[in-house]
């Protein structure tokens, strides 16, 4: 399955934000794998931020790892708004409107 979340992070801290996620913990990249994510892409178009997931499943199971706390602890007040992948609608992204090979 494919899931992409949208957030936001606050254009004063962009660079912050670009900063954090430069180099991902391999604890962390290891976390992601066993929770079911086969590929993670975080793209950025100014404040927008999409997170493109391919997983077995919903990665709600990610967010309860220490890892993941640990993460989100480095990372917090970066982001504009923050994707409960845990709640009702969490499968949901923006529609897709084109796909390719």
């Amino acid at each position: 399955m494919r899931v992409a979340p949208h957030t936001g992070v606050r254009p004063d801290v962009i660079s912050a934000y670009e900063a954090a996620h430069r180099e991902v913990p391999e604890e962390l990249t290891a976390a992601i794998r066993a929770a079911g994510a086969t590929s993670w892409t975080l793209h950025r178009s100014g404040p927008d931020l999409l997170h493109v997931q391919d997983c077995a499943r919903l990665p709600a199971a990610l967010e309860r790892l220490p890892v993941d706390v640990a993460r989100r602890s480095r990372t917090a007040g970066l982001p504009d708004a923050v994707h409960d992948c845990s709640g009702p609608g969490a499968d949901a992204g923006p529609p897709v409107v084109g796909e390719r090979p």
